[in-house]
């Protein structure tokens, strides 16, 4: 039987990542890349933060009047606009990298891909683990990003593994292990359920 195994790739914390590599001082800072609206001000929401920013309650979506707030004790917090050409730019060089890996490529946006590499690993998941390696190792040469990347027989619980070992992770179910793999998530973790439906 033909075995499928998809990879997805997500950059950790892709926007606020690039800020960090383009100006190296702000890997010990909070960093939030913001969506400014065109109200002026501090209206509008944050995009991206890094893990740092995180520790203090700023995630994308928060108003960056709240995520001020939050971040009120820290002085060196940097609030960035978010720069997309830049961030395009660090995308297309990383997919260009990642691309060759796959049988099939499937980019999904600036941060994240699907690559089935069923041929190319000869249905292995073990070789599977070992081209994910390679594709980490490559990306973080050339470019200084980290991402994580989940594997499996499919594009859902590739997208939830990729996230489950975040940042700079590998995780791979393989078909044996899809039920154990499941048991450990919380409805909220499967892509598609939100906070909202878990509580109904």
């Amino acid at each position: 039987m033909n075995q499928r195994i998809v990879l997805h790739v997500d950059f950790d914390y892709f926007y606020a990542q690039c800020e960090e590599i383009r100006t190296p001082a702000l890997k010990t800072k909070p960093v939030a890349v913001c969506m400014f609206s065109d109200r002026g001000g501090d209206s509008g929401a944050i995009a991206t933060a890094n893990y740092t920013a995180r520790e203090f309650g700023v995630k994308s979506g928060l108003s960056i009047q709240s995520a001020k707030q939050k971040l009120k004790n820290r002085t060196d917090s940097a609030f960035l606009p978010a720069d997309f050409e830049y961030y395009s730019y660090m995308s297309e060089k990383s997919m260009n990298i990642i691309k060759k890996f796959a049988d099939v490529f499937e980019y999904v946006g600036r941060d994240e891909a699907y690559l089935d590499v069923s041929e190319k690993v000869e249905q292995d998941f073990v070789k599977a683990a070992h081209t994910a390696q390679q594709i980490k190792n490559e990306v973080r040469e050339k470019t200084k990003l980290t991402c994580s990347v989940g594997i499996s027989p499919n594009k859902l619980l590739s997208k939830i593994a990729s996230g489950y070992k975040k940042p700079d992770g590998l995780t791979t179910v393989t078909p044996d292990k899809i039920s154990e793999f499941m048991e450990t998530l919380n409805l909220s973790d499967i892509h598609g359920i939100g906070k909202k439906q878990c509580k109904n």
